[in-house]
């Protein structure tokens, strides 16, 4: 059984496989499952979150646990106290943790002294539950994952790294195109058009991270081209989606009309997440 999720590499590709299609189940029947009955799950947040919070209070409760937010300002850790001595005292009081925030090693570090599991909510290197969600979605709309090609446009971040780490390993090609500078790694393609040739989902995020302030206008400058508009989406297979982990800015790195049109499952994706992660959650807890 997987201890911890922080990258997304834990999952066997058939643990993987039978995560979603649980999801499936748990998503036409929200609250059939009693997994965290009478457990709490701390979810410690250092970053803002809209989507994560909502979805993780939302199906813990609908697994029958109680859901503990902690932000950061709450913790003993802005004065001084070390991870591991957050990790020993959290986990003789929940059945898992879950962290939100910036620094990759930090999870890494809760995990290390966790006797509970630990699950990530977002690093700067990883947003492993997102792609869950992502690749629920086009389960969802295709009805398999096997043989799907998906084309991330934009600045290759953590939810990029993701989709590049989860994807093959359902069965879904993923090709990313970013700008030089900006690129994942060395199979990165610059050209957007050449990236979403053939590929059912289009995906983009910000062009603005939290974190990225400074450089704002330079990132804006180098990403412009690679805007999720109609041209580019028709530029992809016939029937072909697109999608958005959010929060979004019309106007920068997708158009107003992509965004609330009828070639979008960007809801569906946001819904997702809830349902996926309450399947992730019961294989945790076990």
């Amino acid at each position: 059984m997987t201890r911890h999720f922080l990258t997304g590499e834990e999952l066997s590709r058939d643990g993987l496989l039978g995560l979603i299609e649980r999801a499936l189940h748990l998503k036409d029947a929200p609250v059939s499952s009693d997994a965290l009955h009478r457990r709490s799950v701390a979810l410690m947040f250092q970053r803002p979150s809209t989507r994560t919070r909502l979805s993780f209070q939302a199906g813990v409760a609908e697994l029958g646990g109680h859901p503990i937010v902690l932000r950061t300002e709450d913790l003993q850790l802005t004065r001084g106290e070390s991870v591991r001595d957050t990790a020993l005292v959290l986990s003789r009081q929940v059945a898992a943790i879950g962290l939100r925030t910036g620094p990759h090693p930090l999870i890494d570090e809760l995990a290390q002294w966790s006797e509970v599991p630990v699950f990530n909510m977002l690093t700067a290197e990883h947003h492993p539950c997102q792609a869950l969600a992502d690749l629920l979605t086009l389960r969802e709309v295709f009805g398999r994952l096997e043989g799907l090609k998906l084309a991330y446009v934009g600045d290759g971040n953590n939810v990029a790294r993701s989709l590049a780490l989860v994807g093959p390993r359902a069965g879904v090609e993923v090709v990313v195109a970013a700008p030089l500078g900006y690129e994942l790694d060395d199979a990165t393609v610059t050209d957007p058009h050449e990236a979403v040739a053939g590929a059912n989902a289009v995906y983009t995020d910000v062009w603005v991270s939290m974190g990225d302030e400074a450089t704002a206008a330079e990132r804006r400058r180098a990403l412009a081209p690679y805007r999720l508009d109609d041209a580019l989406l028709d530029a992809a297979a016939p029937g072909a989606i697109a999608l958005h982990c959010l929060p979004a800015h019309p106007g920068e790195e997708i158009t107003m009309e992509v965004l609330y049109g009828p070639r979008q499952r960007i809801w569906e994706q946001a819904e997702n997440r809830r349902h996926v992660q309450k399947a992730l959650l019961e294989l945790l807890v076990g």
